[in-house]
């Protein structure tokens, strides 16, 4: 198998954010990007009344969008009806962006809740817009053990920058 270094990962892996020195539990990641000013540096697309849009920065396709309420909330029943609902309408809103500005031709929307269903951040609830492409599955993940992101964050983000205003 093929070795792809990605060091950066690590302080992800460990439970250790952007800032944190020594040990004890690591403040949310999600909670924390919303104290920087949005562009290339935290992700964020899009600030909504009650929720927000960030592409994941581990993603698994170009374009992989979060769509999060800015309360800090772990599970689904916590959320209040606004926030559901302005939490579905961004990701209306994230399927046609994607469509629209990267081609994608299908998407898989949905929550992993909780760490036993595949949540990489479980302390704070999240859905994921993932876009999908015919033909986005290549040789590479099966038989390389690779996966391969076609386009870096930041070029991803200057498409999509500003297409959720209007």
């Amino acid at each position: 198998m093929k070795r792809l270094w990605a060091p950066w990962r690590m302080d992800f892996i460990l439970g250790k954010s952007e800032g944190q020195k020594g040990g004890g539990p690591a403040p949310c990641v999600l909670c924390s990007l919303l104290r920087k000013a949005d562009g290339p540096e935290n992700l964020v697309l899009f600030r909504g009344e009650v929720s927000y849009v960030i592409m994941n920065k581990y993603p698994y396709t170009n374009g992989h969008l979060m769509v999060v309420p800015l309360r800090h909330v772990q599970h689904m029943d916590e959320l209040t009806p606004e926030e559901g609902a302005e939490m579905f309408r961004l990701a209306q809103k994230g399927v046609a962006v994607l469509r629209e500005k990267l081609g994608a031709h299908g998407f898989n929307v949905g929550f992993n809740l909780g760490k036993a269903a595949g949540a990489g951040i479980d302390e704070h609830l999240h859905m994921h817009i993932v876009p999908r492409w015919e033909g986005d599955h290549n040789f590479m993940p099966i038989l390389g053990e690779v996966r391969v992101i076609p386009e870096h964050l930041e070029e991803t983000y200057r498409h999509l920058q500003g297409a959720f205003r209007g």
